[in-house]
């Protein structure tokens, strides 16, 4: 992702600018087709590399040749990270990551002239109370692929890297060319005529200029800075927090967030159309629906579930909980079974409490195959010799399910209302600068988001999430994976905490520009409120013809009477 925001950023600034004084739909469709390329790129190493080896010691197929994943007391057992160490050393040399960062970088330039030549020209094109709808549906249309997107993920995320091959007779691929019988005029008339770099420099030295504009950029870097975090870290939120699945997670965002932002859009637009709101109403709408959104964000502190409960992770084997997170993961109940301390297959015992593996679970004994497979004679569930256990960590139960329920449900209605205030705000940032400065405003707002918010909001969100990890996975040659389980009570503060001060902080130059629109004029409103010095003039001059000509023919009876 951070490849793809470096590729755009190489060119945005400079597309923006350069782009209007060339065919901007043509354009359009050429970062198109380069943004196809990118993509296909991107997927060459799936079909490049070697089969994908998973961080298991339960096989998923069920074809085991060993019961090497459960408790053997008094064995000999070696559990190794992985039989072929030349193997680690073929993998740190692969090259298959070049593929990922040419790929995401040619995306990036590609996507690089859709958004600010695409806005700049419907502003240019459209009547000024009709691009507020044509907007939202521009950025209902940037959600609903991320929701179709989001949709398809949640179910690759069951299914496995390798499927084996595919029946390429059912596949079919329709490619359609959509033309235009009737092309629009150009109705912009270019008044430079010495090159079109001459207006580069002054363009942005009026965009610096304008209070507005940089107030606006200020507001969108804190609170894209807020909303990257959120985003990217929500699955694993709805993983660690409510105990759900990862396709489960993925799932429900799509479901839950995504529409109502889509509906927000529309109707934001559609407000915008209908009452015919000037610069000055939009920002209050804008600021006045972000700011109740912000206010109700503030509950999802009381929707909050405990940790799982692991044995020698966050409780103790005898289902106490710890309130310091010290691993205790052998105890006398599988001291002898020779297990593995940094696998992660976790099991869920009958007696409600989750185990890392199997194995330290002190389960000697398998039924069935696969994701079904049961575990029998777990020494550390309980003391009869009949104690199971069956793969995956126990569920949290119905309270946490009913909070997880309160939090999508207002998760949706924040994401309405949000949506409600971003075309009425995305318009101040139009109307705010020259229409002249339109495209190149654009690009710069987007450039500003990317470099201070969309690169470094996930690297140090990531890492102050990280800090509540509480165990750690551990890749086939041995080094330290993915985390598998996290403190849930710090990983809420820090996921609903961190983006709370940032929004918060935000409204400070949001109300700054409300400040500045009281007595600022805007040029979109000096061009309206000239036009009606100019109808009021012409009306005036026609009545003052009116008159003459009423006073012409009263003279004129009065004259005639006299004659009479």
């Amino acid at each position: 992702m951070s490849f793809q925001v470096e590729g755009n950023l190489l060119l945005i600034v400079f597309v923006s600018y350069f782009g209007t004084k060339l065919h901007r739909p043509i354009m359009i469709g050429v970062g198109c087709v380069v943004m196809s390329l990118g993509c296909f790129l991107q997927s060459l190493p799936h079909f490049f590399m070697d089969r994908y080896e998973y961080e298991s010691t339960v096989s998923v197929s069920g074809n085991l040749s060993s019961n090497s994943f459960l408790c053997m007391e008094n064995g000999t057992q070696i559990f190794r990270p992985t039989e072929d160490p030349s193997e680690c050393v073929k993998e740190v040399k692969s090259l298959m990551w070049v593929y990922v960062l040419v790929g995401n970088i040619i995306r990036g330039i590609g996507e690089t002239p859709i958004m600010p030549l695409g806005i700049s020209y419907i502003e240019d094109f459209a009547k000024s109370e009709n691009s507020p709808l044509y907007i939202g549906f521009i950025e209902t249309g940037a959600i609903i692929g991320p929701l179709i997107g989001l949709l398809l993920a949640s179910f690759c995320a069951n299914v496995y890297v390798d499927t084996g091959s595919v029946n390429t007779e059912g596949l079919t691929n329709n490619a359609e060319i959509v033309k235009n019988d009737q092309e629009e005029k150009q109705k912009e008339v270019k008044k430079e005529k010495d090159g079109i770099t001459k207006d580069f420099l002054p363009f942005l030295k009026s965009l610096l200029c304008n209070p507005i504009y940089m107030l606006f950029i200020l507001i969108s870097v804190i609170q894209f800075n807020a909303f990257v975090n959120m985003i990217s870290f929500m699955p694993k939120y709805l993983e660690q927090q409510y105990g759900k699945s990862s396709s489960d997670a993925i799932f429900l965002i799509g479901i839950y967030n995504l529409p109502p932002i889509c509906i927000g859009y529309i109707v934001g637009g559609l407000i915008m159309k209908k009452f015919k709101i000037t610069v000055k109403q939009a920002a209050h709408i804008g600021c006045w629906f972000s700011l109740i959104e912000y206010l109700l964000y503030y509950l999802c502190f009381l929707m909050i579930c405990d940790n799982s409960p692991v044995a020698g992770v966050t409780t103790s084997y005898e289902g106490t909980h710890q309130d310091l997170y010290v691993e205790n993961i052998l105890t006398g109940c599988n001291m002898n079974c020779n297990c593995p301390t940094k696998i992660w297959d976790p099991v869920c015992g009958e007696n409600g409490l989750s185990y890392m593996s199997a194995c330290l679970a002190g389960c000697e004994t398998s039924v069935g195959t696969g994701i079904d497979m049961v575990f029998q004679n777990c020494s550390c569930i309980g003391t009869s010799g009949n104690s199971s256990a069956v793969l995956g960590l126990c569920d949290k139960g119905h309270d946490c399910s009913l909070m997880l329920q309160y939090f999508l449900i207002l998760s949706m209605t924040s994401s309405f209302i949000y949506s409600l205030s971003a075309i009425p705000g995305y318009m101040v940032l139009l109307r705010c600068i020259k229409p002249e400065e339109k495209s190149l405003g654009v690009g710069l707002h987007t450039f500003c988001t990317r470099v201070f918010a969309g690169i470094p909001a996930p690297i140090y969100f990531g890492a102050l999430v990280d800090s509540t990890c509480l165990h750690w996975g551990t890749l086939k040659c041995g080094e330290s994976g993915a985390c598998r389980i996290y403190d849930s009570t710090n990983f809420r503060y820090i996921y609903l905490g961190l983006p709370a001060a940032l929004r918060g902080s935000s409204y400070i130059p949001a109300f700054l520009i409300l400040a500045i629109l009281r007595k600022r004029r805007l040029p979109g409103e000096e061009a309206s409120s000239g036009t009606v010095l100019v109808e009021a003039k012409v009306t005036g001059k026609e009545n003052e013809c009116k008159d003459r000509h009423q006073n012409s023919k009263v003279s004129n009876n009065d004259e005639w009477k006299t004659k009479l």
